[in-house]
């Protein structure tokens, strides 16, 4: 027994020795202690509304809340990659004039496109009641919870300088208090047995809280950091580098465009094909599945800042540690918990979300799968960016796109919202290992090349 307890110890000192995998998992566990308790918020604030609305209409919640983010991220261009990218770079390299020049092209450049997301949801409102959640009486919903983007004008932008100085302990109290506020106004709202109206303003409330709170955040630390006049940095500073940093941001903001197509819209397509009770049913499981990912998912985060470093700095076997220790971490956490949740996932669902939601379980089961296999290369993407590969990921994704957009014609009208499982595990197995793949192969290329020195 005590050689056990010996050789775990050892095992463990080993895993942390390295300062660059505490750091990670020091900020990566801020997150994470915000994730857990938004987390355990979240799946009460999920129980309630269910039980409260029943499939039909908590699928037309999900329709409603999707199709606004859905169109906010289609304007978007990813801005926090870009600043984490290039900040951390100029950061890391003296020029402060050109980081608080990067954030302030960002910050204009987020609030256009803003600006586009809020009219497109006006205009569009009409059409993503009557052919996604099929009741055109829900118009209003759609453009009053719309109203979100305004208050998300540079919330990209101000998560990624706030990763970028580490104040990763502030993002977590923001995530908190955003948690606390949805989940005590939905208490609310269900001991008062309202309905649909008074869930959707209690998600508002909660996403505008947590948005302008990371914006005032955001802006604090930059005129802390730069001083307080330092959105008046030209940004012509950044002339000789404006055509890698667009082709960065707009590479980016095709890859989401790409991401929303292919999995970050699933509810808006099961409503779409099948109604708003498979959508339902279809919710419950992806919500589910989250469980997978809460300590991971801050991972990517707290693990770009520093691969962009080391990268800058030619630290390669830092690199490769990192990713494989990341990996390692991931693993250790997702594969016990994916059993646990096939195990137990149709009685947690019959217990606490009533048996009305049982077919959730079986779409649960198959997304299982596919988290598992992100969660275990979750650096895929960052690792990518952080080597200057933008384009990379976005080819990748695109031609899996095809293939699930393909599949879903196919393969929907026979097997339903179960297909919808299927193929967005396929599209992760396809998309990530891919992307994985040829980050590894990069960082080896280069381990090669100092070797040969």
């Amino acid at each position: 027994m005590n050689s056990i307890y010996l050789r775990a110890r050892g095992l463990f000192h080993r895993f942390f020795q390295s300062p660059l995998i505490r750091r990670i998992v020091k900020n990566s566990g801020y997150l994470f202690s915000a994730t857990g308790v938004s987390a355990f918020m979240s799946m009460l604030q999920g129980i309630l509304t269910a039980r409260l609305l029943g499939p039909s209409d908590f699928g037309a919640l999900g329709a409603i809340t999707v199709f606004t983010s859905t169109i906010n991220r289609f304007a978007s261009f990813r801005m926090n990659e870009l600043v984490v990218r290039y900040v951390g770079h100029y950061e890391e390299s003296g020029d402060s004039a050109r980081a608080a020049a990067v954030f302030k092209s960002a910050s204009y450049l987020e609030m256009g496109g803003a600006i586009i997301a809020f009219i497109l949801i006006m205009v569009l409102a009409p059409l993503g009641a009557t052919y996604i959640a099929h009741d055109s009486s829900l118009t209003p919903m759609f453009r009053i919870y719309g109203t979100i983007v305004l208050a998300n004008l540079i919330s990209e932008s101000a998560n990624g300088l706030l990763q970028i100085f580490d104040r990763f302990q502030v993002m977590a109290i923001i995530t908190t208090i955003q948690s606390t506020v949805t989940l005590a106004l939905i208490v609310v709202a269900f001991f008062s047995d309202a309905g649909l109206v008074a869930i959707l303003l209690a998600y508002m409330c909660g996403k505008i809280i947590g948005a302008l709170g990371i914006t005032v955040a955001a802006l604090w630390q930059a005129g802390k950091v730069w001083g307080k006049k330092w959105w008046r940095t030209p940004v012509a500073l950044l002339a000789p580098q404006r055509k890698s940093l667009l082709t960065f941001a707009f590479s980016t903001n095709i890859s989401s465009t790409i991401s929303l197509v292919a999995k970050d819209s699933e509810v808006l397509w099961v409503s779409a094909f099948l109604g708003t009770t498979q959508a339902g049913y279809y919710k419950l499981a992806l919500a589910l599945s989250n469980l997978l990912q809460l300590p991971v998912s801050p991972l990517p985060k707290a693990t770009f800042p520093e691969l962009s470093r080391e990268i800058a700095r030619h630290s390669w076997d830092n690199v490769r540690y990192v990713l494989r220790q990341g990996s390692r971490l991931a693993a250790t956490y997702s594969i016990p918990m994916t059993i646990g949740l096939v195990i137990f996932g149709s009685w947690l669902i019959s217990t606490f979300y009533g048996s009305e939601y049982l077919p959730a379980y079986p779409a649960l089961v198959i997304l299982l799968v596919g988290y598992t296999f992100v969660n275990i290369f979750y650096w895929n993407r960052v690792a990518l960016l952080s080597l200057g590969r933008p384009i990379f990921p976005t080819i990748v994704n695109l031609v899996g796109m095809i293939i699930k957009v393909a599949g879903i014609i196919l393969l929907v009208p026979q097997f339903g919202y179960l297909a919808f499982a299927g193929l967005l595990t396929g599209y992760y197995i396809f998309t990530v290992g891919i992307a994985a793949a040829r980050a590894l192969l990069d960082v080896r290329t280069e381990l090669a090349k100092v070797e040969n020195i």
